[in-house]
């Protein structure tokens, strides 16, 4: 049992047999990515005897975890990163992975609640509602301001009981045409839910509404609030991500015999002559290359397109064409200012923000992060982030800076008065994109090559799993999907329920969506 699932109805994926006889020698695999994905697929194949050579162009583990140090104006050492993640209680793949080199996740420290500000002076928190659904709903819309009993007559109800009948792939089926922004507005809920909470987190995918699906807002609503009795209480690691999370499982996947290659960008794959597939790849020696039975692709969405583009001879004509159609978010921007005053005493650690031009959220890192609370308790000053999720392609890098700090100013004031000791940007766009109509086209973790899989969050699992989650379900997955095939039993795996928790809501769902004709 895993220790993280307190949800009794959460379900288990239970590990695949083996379907044939071990071969005689011992498989080799390459797994190019060392993001959560990568890690999960080398990890999962590792503790089956698979030996592993794991290939990581960047100089660090993590993905778009990673973190690498800067030296600060002020001589001081810092570990700098792409920002804020959220470790939700029901990402148990997530945290069954963590687990392997810290049993009992003391890398990870809880933040008690999630306040939500909108720029009109709306506010709203998560604390206090009860854990299990849809009780969990009730409360919110009794409770939160952003739910006025004046407009709640206003609700499109049979629309609103669509999010309480969510099974996947089903929901894509009937929802994935509309975008989130068009699921918002058929709802009926009140402006200001919509805009506040709502639109918060449909952002967390790096993407403003009108770019996301309908069904992933809805396989979201069910993973974090409808589906799960968890709850949206969620943990943040307590030190930078290399010293609370990477640095560990390292150690752990050497002691399975792991080869780890960070700085190796693979330049291409093609078949082999002793086993199935050559990798080539650089390193600051030089050029590199290795036959392997079996290779993983754990890349970031560009990098695998690009990866792909390189290597002719992988895959078919077909799914070579979806892989070259796999869609990227939009910019993304994270500021960290180190700054010479502290906020003041009453701000959160975390702060999700709505109705700004650019800003999603506002991270007070001295409130968690051990390091940044050494930086603050010896100078006195405040170490703070500032995230914007969905940028403009195209857009002017150093005046979204600026506009970013601006407006954090309106959020924060005591920001206008502090000095700068200095400040590190990250501006990307290798984040997954769910736009509307994508599912039926998004890559599987199988391939046409039995040898040859796919991770990653892009990557279509047909589990209620999102982000984090979602990279390490497919990793893991994309071993279980080889394993067997070397006489070796996969891993069992763990997800919220994989459907609505009421049978009898779920029946006025489906009666709803009949007498309408139409899916919502």
């Amino acid at each position: 049992m895993n220790p993280d699932v307190r949800d009794p109805r959460a379900e288990p994926v239970l590990a695949p047999p083996p379907v044939g006889p071990r071969p005689e020698h011992r498989p080799r695999v390459a797994v190019v990515g060392g993001g959560i994905a990568g890690l999960a697929a080398a990890c999962g194949l590792a503790e089956r005897d698979v030996e592993v050579v794991l290939l990581e162009r960047e100089p660090g583990l993590g993905g778009r975890l990673l973190g690498w140090e800067t030296t600060l104006a002020d001589g001081s050492t810092a570990t700098m990163s792409r920002g804020f993640h959220a470790f939700f209680r029901q990402y148990y793949n997530l945290r069954g992975l963590l687990r392997r080199a810290d049993p009992d996740l003391d890398g990870l420290v809880a933040l008690p609640d999630y306040p939500l500000v909108h720029s009109s002076g709306a506010r709203d928190r998560f604390s206090g509602l009860p854990s299990t659904p849809p009780l969990n709903a009730f409360a919110l819309a009794a409770t939160s301001p952003s739910f006025p009993l004046t407009e709640l007559a206003g609700v499109n109800l049979p629309a609103v009981l669509q999010l309480l009948d969510v099974d996947v792939p089903g929901v894509h089926e009937r929802m994935g045409h509309r975008s989130a922004r068009e699921l918002l507005e058929v709802t009926g809920f009140p402006a200001t839910a919509r805009h506040l909470a709502f639109e918060v987190f449909s952002r967390s995918f790096f993407a403003a509404p009108e770019q996301l699906s309908a069904a992933e807002m809805a396989v979201m609503f069910h993973v974090y609030f409808l589906g799960s009795a968890e709850g949206l209480v969620f943990d943040v690691p307590r030190s930078p991500f290399p010293q609370a999370l990477w640095n560990p499982l390292a150690g752990y996947l050497r002691g399975l015999g792991v080869e780890l290659r960070t700085g190796a960008p693979v330049d291409g794959i093609t078949p082999g002559g002793r086993l199935r597939h050559r990798v080539d790849w650089s390193e600051a020696a030089g050029a590199r290359s290795g036959e392997f039975d079996a290779v993983v692709l754990a890349a970031d969405p560009r990098g695998l397109r690009e990866l792909v583009s390189r290597s002719p001879e992988l895959g078919s004509a077909r799914w070579r064409s979806r892989v070259s159609r796999i869609p990227s978010a939009p910019p993304f921007l994270v500021s960290r200012y180190w700054l010479d005053r502290p906020v003041r005493p009453h701000r959160q650690a975390f702060l999700g923000t709505g109705g700004y031009p650019t800003l999603d959220n506002v991270s007070v890192l001295e409130r968690y992060e051990d390091q940044a609370r050494e930086w603050s308790d010896r100078t006195g000053g405040s170490v703070v982030e500032l995230h914007a999720y969905a940028l403009a392609e195209g857009c002017d890098a150093q005046a979204e800076r600026k506009s970013l700090w601006e407006q954090a100013t309106t959020v924060y004031p005591e920001l206008a008065a502090a000095r700068q000791v200095d400040a590190r940007h990250e501006m990307r766009a290798d984040c997954a994109l769910f736009p509307p109509g994508g599912y039926a086209d998004r890559c599987t973790v199988t391939t046409p090559d039995p040898f040859l899989v796919v991770a990653g969050d892009h990557v279509r699992v047909d589990l209620p799993v999102a982000l984090m989650e979602g990279a390490a379900t497919s990793g893991m997955s994309a071993a279980n999907a080889l394993l067997p095939r070397w006489g070796r039993r996969g891993h069992t795996l763990w997800t919220v329920p994989r459907q609505g928790r009421s049978p009898a809501l779920r029946a006025l769902a489906r009666a709803a969506r009949r007498r309408r004709g139409q899916s919502t």
